[in-house]
């Protein structure tokens, strides 16, 4: 059942991708970052409330690190899918396990073995590959912050870590992050351009981005919760291949015999580099 279920996260995933894309030409990034959160934060205080729960944390230095790298990299993830193939900013964003690596081992003094060393060596060289064409278009920009997010998102995941080392449930650690992004996201529009008027043929844009995004958050947690993790971290790269389908049917766009490359090789060394690291949660922003 892993699969199956990191499977229907993936679909999620690649489909919310999907929205975002769509969305991107009505909202800014950031913007979209913020309804992204302003639904989660809703549902989350919705479970919440019903429970009788407190989201009170003696905690918050780590929670606050860990929402602010999160949502940093969603909004660079979300502007990297406005300005790049489908397939192409998804394979950056998922580098996270490759920069995880290198952080634990470099950073926090980790032990790594050889394999791992491989790995990340591998997977940064299909990086490469893959913004070869990417820089050739001129896109240099959006390639860069594709890479950022796989970056920030791999501290998310410490940050994520930590959190669980000292107990915290993963409902509190979303609840935090939906509001942070939610304020953080707010104040950033506010500052430097404000928001887009919402209209009824736009609306639905952002409810199947939020709808999509926490239905595979969901989907997501039960995954690596109740089964193996690397099964589920490796089906989780299911995920490129629903960006590239769509992708190819929706914008009839297909990608140059190098980039597939380059993500075959990202791809593998990412699961690699799970396999060879220690057993890994769920991530994903």
């Amino acid at each position: 059942m892993t699969a199956l279920w990191m499977l229907a996260a993936s679909f999620c995933f690649g489909t919310m991708a999907v929205f975002v894309k769509l969305g991107a030409a009505h909202f800014d990034p950031v913007e979209l970052a913020f309804y992204r959160s302003l639904g989660g934060l809703l549902l989350i205080s919705g479970f919440v409330l019903s429970r009788g729960e407190t989201v009170a944390s003696p905690h918050m230095r780590l929670h606050l690190f860990r929402s602010v790298a999160g949502i940093a990299g969603a909004a660079a993830y979300f502007y990297c899918l406005a300005e790049l193939p489908l397939a192409s900013a998804t394979t950056l964003n998922y580098t996270s396990p490759l920069f995880l690596a290198a952080i634990t081992t470099l950073f926090l003094r980790e032990r790594f073995s050889t394999r791992l060393l491989v790995a990340v060596a591998a997977g940064f060289g299909g990086v490469v590959l893959l913004l070869e064409p990417t820089f050739g278009q001129g896109k240099a920009f959006a390639g860069a912050l594709g890479l950022a997010s796989g970056l920030v998102g791999a501290w998310a995941y410490l940050g994520v870590r930590a959190l669980g080392r000292v107990g915290e449930p993963e409902w509190r650690v979303l609840f935090w992050f939906s509001a942070v992004g939610t304020v953080g996201c707010a104040a950033w529009q506010l500052a430097f351009s404000g928001f887009h008027a919402l209209r009824w043929e736009t609306a639905w844009i952002l409810v199947g981005m939020v709808a999509l995004g926490t239905l595979g958050q969901l989907t997501l947690t039960r995954a690596y919760g109740r089964g193996n993790t690397l099964v589920a971290g490796t089906v989780s790269y299911s995920t490129i291949i629903f960006s590239a389908a769509y992708m190819a049917v929706l914008w009839d766009d297909h990608l140059k015999p190098s980039a597939w490359a380059g993500i075959a090789i990202i791809v593998a060394a990412g699961i690699l580099a799970t396999a060879a690291g220690r057993p890994r949660s769920p991530a994903r922003t």
